[in-house]
């Protein structure tokens, strides 16, 4: 019998049988398979050496016969030329199985402390959990380029062209591990484009430019953390993440621990009286340990922030070239040399392991220039109070040559 609809509807488990399979006289190894309770289902069934195989194509009701034929010899071919499309069918199912999800919350596992620092580790973990999650279902094995490349258009859009970078850093980074663990055989992050190229920047705000952002500020998490960042010179994410034992107010000292740092090295930083005016501004949240946000984590939603913040710049008249919350850190510890405080003073302010600091000065403690770096701050925060109300006292320099 060929196995075509017509002939097919009248089929009937032999009596006695609770499993028959029907095969079809114009193509040798396609049937039908018919069970108790009347499920159908198209197999095909072949040999590969010695042993015979069987592969279910699908149910009667939802693959018609000619479809289901067509598949038949497919498979049927493929066995012919050495084949095992039964041993194919497996693996594509255990790879669909493996997901990026599946495979991001394994390499973040593996990487958590001591592997990764903490802020890094935090940064890696949210590019990863946050901008990919709309493919986290897929298997990792079927992600193509063009679908990478298709989200992180999607990321430049939501959350700027830097975080685009840098979630395609994260990714490149887990799919290369995964390369290694045996789990795909390429990366398709790489041949894609980055949303924007990153080249070493210089900016400094002018004076004008340092008011349009602190006067644009508000009574809220990220207008004080934005202040602090241009009065301390400190990293976002150290900011962002700082937590109320952190803060000393009595010896007006906040203490960055080892794990919250770039280079890994505790860091003290001299808090001026408008600094500490600010974190005690903050309103404490009931059993939360950090100064700003409310989720898990340090605060969370800069690029929105910073959108609303630059749109509030625009609204009040002022003009401000492109910028990012990194520049007041390079703002400050320009203008700090304009003040004639001296680089490895700075440097120190500033973490650095660099230069001064990591030549003469690196043989000193984290103490030796608490006092330099106290009056550093001190001299900056006055001068940017002078800058706020125009008004800048004698010793004050102008804030607008390096714009």
């Amino acid at each position: 019998m060929k196995l075509i609809k017509q002939n097919v509807a009248r089929l009937t488990l032999p009596v006695g049988k609770s499993d028959h399979i029907v095969f079809d006289d114009a193509l040798p190894g396609f049937g039908l398979r018919l069970r108790a309770g009347g499920k159908r289902a198209w197999v095909v069934q072949y040999r590969v050496g010695s042993k015979q195989r069987r592969v279910t194509l699908g149910n009667f009701e939802a693959l018609d016969a000619d479809v289901a034929r067509k598949a038949a010899k497919e498979i049927l071919a493929k066995a012919q030329l050495g084949s095992d499309p039964q041993t194919e069918k497996a693996e594509y199912r255990a790879g669909a199985a493996v997901t990026l999800g599946a495979v991001t919350k394994r390499y973040l596992e593996l990487r958590a402390k001591p592997s990764l620092k903490a802020r890094s580790y935090e940064e890696v973990s949210r590019h990863l959990t946050r901008h990919w999650a709309p493919l986290k279902e897929l298997p990792i094995q079927r992600i193509q380029r063009a679908t990478v490349a298709a989200r992180l258009g999607e990321i430049a859009k939501e959350n700027g062209k830097f975080a685009a970078n840098r979630a395609r850093a994260s990714l490149s980074t887990v799919f290369t591990w995964a390369m290694g663990e045996g789990l795909v055989d390429t990366n398709p992050v790489i041949g894609t484009n980055r949303a924007t190229s990153e080249i070493k920047r210089d900016r400094v705000l002018t004076d004008a430019e340092l008011r349009a952002v602190w006067q644009a500020c508000r009574d809220d998490d990220h207008g004080r953390i934005v202040r602090l960042l241009i009065l301390t010179a400190q990293r976002r994410e150290e900011v962002g993440g700082m937590a109320w034992t952190e803060v000393n107010a009595e010896t007006e000292l906040w203490s960055i621990p080892r794990e919250r740092t770039k280079n890994g090295r505790p860091h003290d930083v001299p808090l001026s009286a408008e600094s500490l005016a600010l974190f005690q501004a903050a309103p404490p949240r009931d059993g939360r340990p950090l100064v700003f946000g409310d989720g898990q984590g340090g605060f969370q939603g800069w690029s929105k922030a910073k959108a609303a913040l630059d749109r509030r710049i625009a609204e009040s008249g002022a003009t401000v070239r492109p910028w990012r919350l990194h520049d007041l850190r390079r703002t400050a510890a320009t203008h700090m040399g304009d003040l004639g405080i001296l680089p490895h003073v700075i440097e120190a302010l500033l973490n650095h392991i660099s230069g001064h600091k990591a030549g003469v000065a690196g043989i000193y403690n984290r103490a030796t220039y608490a006092s330099e770096k106290r009056e550093a701050l001190a001299t900056w925060a006055r001068n940017v109070a002078a800058l706020m109300s125009s008004a800048a006292p004698a010793n004050s320099v102008a804030l607008g040559t390096h714009g």
